[in-house]
Formats: structure tokens, C-alpha cells, sequence
């Protein structure tokens, strides 16, 4: 097994300070969004001890004995997953994740194009879906999928704004799949997007409603917060259409191909499919992809989907995700016996608390303290692990 250091991020809606406190790196006033565990080619996680200098590299250098041959035969001669870890101070782009069929199809398309493959304007960065499983650290505000839609042109019911009465005229018309579509796509499309004076009277139609004792506090303050932060974007208005969602440290959230997201604020470990593949649609400096999100949108009413973790060992929880690519497990120590840790194939291990000892059946061992990360080879076999703390492990079903 190689200690692993993450490839980080630093897009402007990151914490300055959960990741490097969690790293134990020095804290700055600039935004550390994102740190990478993984083999991504755009930003690969770094070893220490191998025979390369970077995951990817050493899955590319020796397949079937970092994978495994049951892992290539699967998902071919690539690392099935990416683990990260995530810290929103300000909300992340409104963003939904094609499925494999479309991801395929999109990057030949762009590829057949001449666009690179890092350009900024390009929406797809590789030819896998990406479905993700969220594990709150800190409490996380986010919002996923959509409500039911007469909930939500109940949620619109009383404000003083035209903006409110469209949207509200749709979704009674049509409080069907179709009809959130419409009004979701009225709001984002550039023919219909409504103008940024009238979704700033929405923001101020939910301030009054909130100052008058709001029926739904928590919706007017998602408009007002999303407003505040993109003067004028319609996103801020699609918040009323989506499911809001708290997680407490230690829930699980999945989303899966095709559900409209953002997370609002929190610090969360994050797995998801290898991919970098994100379609979005506003609430962001970054490119937006509107046509491509509209035709990968999934508008079916659906309540956000919790996993609750299965007791494997005495250990350790597992919290099996509805895909193949994934699972993630939890390890909490609480003495100096050794606990076997669940999990085969090349595998990801990220210390959260205190201090750990993992061991393979045929390599060595590490010790890892907070912050710190292993990859573990297939060919290392069974992991148990000693010492006192908390880790996580990313691994392939």
C-alpha cells in the first residue's frame, strides 16, 4: 500500500479552512474547495513509496495487479471511483450529472469538435456518468431533485410577484413531470429566463413574506441567501421546485445521474463514479450548459435519497450506494484491538480522527493519522486495522 496526497482545489465557493485544518496544512484566506483521492487524469492524487508518482500512473503502469482482474473485466483498466473530500462555504452551481449514455455521447461530441479537453467551456471531460454519495462531516445544506409540484405552487401561493404568478400558473396547469420541465426550463432557457429585475422582486416578495411570518421560512431564505450571492440569476428561483435537504454529521445522501443539485453549505466526504463530467445551469462564475442540462434533467418528483449505513463488523458501518462503481464504509476505533475492515480490490482508505494502523494481508502496514490517506492495491488483499479513531474506505462492490 502508498500513502496518497490529494490534488486540490480551489474553486471560489470553498472553505478556507475545513480541508487544510483536516490536512493539517496552513490556513490562508484563499478558498480550498475540494481535495481529490483518486486517479482522475485531471487532477490525480500523488503517491509516496510507488513505483510512479501518481495514481492514475500506477494503474496505467500495472492494471490487473492494482485492480484486480475482476475490476478491469468490469470497468476496464481505470479506477472505478474518486474519492474526495468537499467544503462549501458559499453554495455550488446549480448541477446535474449525465448518465454513461450520455456522457459517452457528449464527449465524442466535443471531442469531434476540436474542443480541448481542459477548455473552460467544454461540459464534458471524460465518457463516464457520475452518481455521487454525499457523507456529512459537519451539518450540509443542499438541495436535490424536485418537489412534488403542487407543493411547490403552494410554496409560490401569496407572493407579490409576476414571477411567482408565471411560475405558479405552470405548475397548477400541468403538476406533472412535464409540467415541472416547463417551468423549470421557462426559468433557465435563454428565450423565456426571466429578467434579473424580476427575479429580484421574488427575492423581495419572499424578504416580506419572511418579515410577515413565512409559511415556509426555509424556502424564502434559500431565495433570499441564492440572491443575494447571484444578483439576478433565475437559479436562485429554482430553489422553490427543489427538495431542500439537511444532512447531521454521519448521514448519507445519494444522488444519482440525472438529479438537479446544489450544495448549499457543509464539509462532507464525497464519493462518486470517476468522472469530472458536470452539466450546469446557473449559481456559478463558470460555464453554463443549459440546453445540454435541460436534455439530462430528470423532473420526476422524488424525495431526496438517504442511505442508511448496514452494520458489517462491529466496526464498521457500509453504506451501499444503488450503483456498481462504489461503496463507502466507516471504521470508528475505539481501542487497540484489531478490527477487519470489509472490502476488496483497490481500495482508498482517508483517516478523519485520531490515529490508525492499516495492514494488508501480503504488504506491510501504515499508519495514518487525521487527514492522511492510503491506496491499497487488489493484490494487498484483506485490510485489518488498529488504534483509536475514525476512518473512511472507498472500494468497489
Amino acid at each position: 500500500m502508498y500513502r496518497l496526497a490529494p490534488a486540490i482545489q480551489h474553486y471560489a465557493w470553498g472553505s478556507s479552512q475545513h480541508i487544510p485544518q483536516l490536512l493539517g496544512i496552513e490556513v490562508t484566506d484563499r478558498p480550498v474547495s475540494e481535495a481529490w483521492f483518486g486517479a482522475h487524469p485531471s487532477a490525480p492524487a500523488v503517491l509516496s513509496g510507488a513505483s510512479e508518482p501518481t495514481l492514475d500512473a500506477l494503474v496505467a503502469a500495472d492494471p490487473h495487479g492494482v485492480l484486480g482482474d475482476d475490476v478491469v473485466a468490469r470497468f476496464g483498466e481505470q479506477l472505478p471511483y474518486l474519492l474526495k473530500l468537499i467544503a462549501a462555504a458559499s453554495p455550488v452551481s446549480l448541477q446535474v450529472h449525465p448518465s454513461r449514455a450520455r456522457a459517452r455521447d457528449g464527449f465524442e461530441r466535443e471531442s469531434a469538435a476540436g474542443v480541448p479537453i481542459d477548455a473552460p467551456h467544454r461540459s464534458y471531460r471524460d465518457r463516464n456518468h457520475k452518481p455521487e454519495l454525499v457523507f456529512a462531516l459537519t451539518r450540509l445544506e443542499a438541495m436535490v431533485g424536485f418537489r412534488a409540484p403542487r407543493r411547490a405552487a403552494e410554496l409560490l401561493t401569496g407572493l407579490e410577484s409576476a414571477l411567482a404568478e408565471q411560475l405558479h400558473k405552470l405548475l397548477i396547469g400541468d403538476p406533472s413531470p412535464q409540467g415541472v420541465r416547463d417551468a423549470f426550463q421557462w426559468l433557465l432557457a435563454p428565450g423565456t429566463r426571466p429578467h434579473a429585475d424580476d427575479v429580484a422582486e421574488l427575492a423581495r416578495a419572499c424578504q416580506q413574506r419572511l418579515d410577515a411570518g413565512s409559511p415556509s421560512p426555509r424556502t424564502d431564505r434559500t431565495v433570499i441567501r441564492l440572491h443575494a450571492q447571484y444578483p439576478g440569476d433565475p437559479g436562485a428561483v429554482t430553489s422553490v421546485l427543489l427538495n431542500p435537504v439537511t444532512l447531521q454529521p454521519g448521514e448519507v445522501l445519494f444522488v444519482p445521474a440525472g438529479a438537479v443539485h446544489s450544495y448549499l453549505e457543509g464539509f462532507a466526504v464525497e464519493l462518486m463514479a470517476n468522472s469530472d463530467n458536470v452539466l450546469r445551469a446557473g449559481l456559478t462564475p463558470k460555464h453554463v450548459d443549459v440546453a445540454e442540462l435541460l436534455e439530462t434533467v430528470d423532473t420526476v418528483a422524488a424525495p431526496p435519497i438517504r442511505i442508511a449505513p448496514e452494520h458489517v463488523f462491529t466496526s464498521t458501518d457500509v453504506f451501499y450506494a444503488p450503483v456498481d462503481d462504489f461503496e463507502l464504509s466507516v471504521t470508528h476505533l475505539t481501542t487497540d484491538d484489531e478490527a477487519r475492515v470489509p472490502g476488496r480490490g483497490p481500495r482508498i482508505v482517508l483517516c478523519l480522527e485520531g490515529d490508525v494502523e492499516v495492514r494488508g494481508e501480503h504488504d506491510g502496514a501504515l499508519r495514518l493519522s487525521a487527514g492522511q490517506a492510503a491506496f491499497v492495491p487488489a493484490s494487498d488483499g484483506p485490510l485489518v486495522a488498529t488504534g483509536r479513531g475514525r476512518m473512511v474506505q472507498a472500494d468497489v462492490p
